[in-house]
């Protein structure tokens, strides 16, 4: 029901009895989708507040849940499968769950059967993540007109809580014997989602100063920054290879329908200065760079940037020995949503499950929720409003739509 949703098959259903039992399950499945207090889960599951407490707290501490402080108050939140309860499984190790079998199982899933990957990546106009720039590469010029939310810098720098765990993706290459040599803890989680965590012991809590050193070392170490599509509130930052990670993989195999958004730049050669060292060629992650060729098809020792595929990550103009490589800014600016609630209705919509969104179990009793989702459908272009409004099938929405365009 979630706008990301896990398309059903048997591997899943293993997965799943790894990760829960039964009983939990039959209770997880009446949860809302948006965050909710024990109260809230007490009254949806028929139980006294004591058993309902201690069920969520279970659940949180295992990561299938996350316990989130909201100005004092203690919600909970399902996590949805990525990036979500699926990484949280394998970021930690543990004795608790097979994690050598949940890691084979996670990569018939993904891997293998890849229905749930083509959904999460290319299910929706809108992507689920999306990757920052090398800012250590940015020209004077670029530096001064890129956006905040652009820099992986600006989300450590302001982010109320910063914790760092074990590369799920890396973790679960680890098992299958596949892994490659790139660091292990490095992968960043923000504000609330790293807070539960922490607490949790998922992710170590780590100051401004080292998060900043880990972005460095994954500079260093070639990988490329994925997080969250949102501008404000980001809460992940993965860093990334080309070899075990699910959003690279995805984009090597259907780069051109570009499964996360790219940034803002793209890569341009000076053919002059190019020493043809093949570098670059090694270490683009998803492949985009090329030597070229001449009109008779003979390979020429120059680097070539394939730009339909490009992420504009910079990591190729960070190898190049003679810096002929430079970021120029994209002709066309890619569109960010403002944050979590703004990508998930947009998702919603594009998946035609807005009314889940809406008609969620217990929505209708928080004025808060339904406002947060009105006041996203109403900042949508047209075309967008149309389809919620076909979703929902609701008299209000049209007649709230129609106020608008008066």
């Amino acid at each position: 029901m979630m706008p990301q949703g896990a398309p059903p098959s048997e591997t899943l259903y293993k997965i799943l009895q790894l990760l829960f039992s039964q009983k939990e399950a039959e209770l997880v499945a009446q949860l809302p989708i948006k965050p909710f207090t024990a109260e809230d889960a007490s009254k949806i599951w028929k139980l006294d507040l004591a058993t309902a407490q201690k069920t969520l707290e279970t659940l949180a501490s295992r990561a299938v849940l996350l316990d989130l402080d909201n100005n004092g108050v203690q919600r909970y939140a399902l996590p949805p499968p990525m990036a979500g309860f699926f990484e949280f499984s394998l970021m930690r190790t543990r004795g608790d769950i097979d994690q050598k079998l949940l890691s084979e199982l996670l990569h018939q899933y993904l891997n293998v059967e890849e229905d749930f990957i083509k959904d999460l990546f290319m299910g929706s106009e809108t992507r689920l993540g999306r990757v920052f720039v090398n800012e250590s590469v940015l020209s004077n010029e670029n530096a001064v007109h890129i956006l905040d939310f652009e820099r992986a810098s600006h989300t450590i720098k302001t982010a109320s809580h910063i914790g760092i765990g074990m590369c799920y993706c890396r973790h679960k290459m680890q098992h299958l014997d596949k892994a490659c040599d790139a660091p292990m803890d490095i992968c960043m989680t923000f504000g609330s989602t790293a807070a539960s965590l922490i607490k949790h012991e998922y992710a170590r809590q780590v100051e401004v100063s080292e998060g900043m050193e880990l972005l460095h070392k994954a500079y260093e170490n070639n990988l490329v920054q994925c997080g969250e599509n949102v501008r404000n509130e980001v809460s992940f930052i993965c860093n990334c290879c080309g070899c075990c990670c699910e959003a690279l993989v995805a984009s090597k195999k259907f780069g051109m329908l570009h499964p996360v958004h790219t940034t803002n730049f793209l890569p341009k050669v000076n053919k002059d200065e190019c020493i043809g060292c093949g570098k670059c060629i090694k270490v683009c992650p998803i492949a985009a760079v090329s030597f070229d060729t001449d009109e008779h098809g003979n390979q020429i020792k120059k680097a070539l940037i394939n730009e339909d595929i490009c992420l504009g990550c910079g990591v190729c103009a960070r190898a190049c020995p003679t810096k002929c490589i430079t970021l120029e800014s994209r002709l066309e600016k890619v569109i960010t949503p403002v944050n979590s609630a703004h990508r998930l209705v947009l998702m919603a919509i594009e998946k035609g499950k807005l009314q889940n969104l809406v008609f969620d179990n217990q929505a209708l009793e928080s004025h808060r929720a339904m406002a947060m989702i009105l006041s996203v459908i109403t900042k949508l272009p047209p075309a967008k409003q149309i389809m919620a409004s076909k979703q929902v099938k609701s008299v209000y929405l049209d007649k709230l739509l129609e106020r608008i365009k008066v």
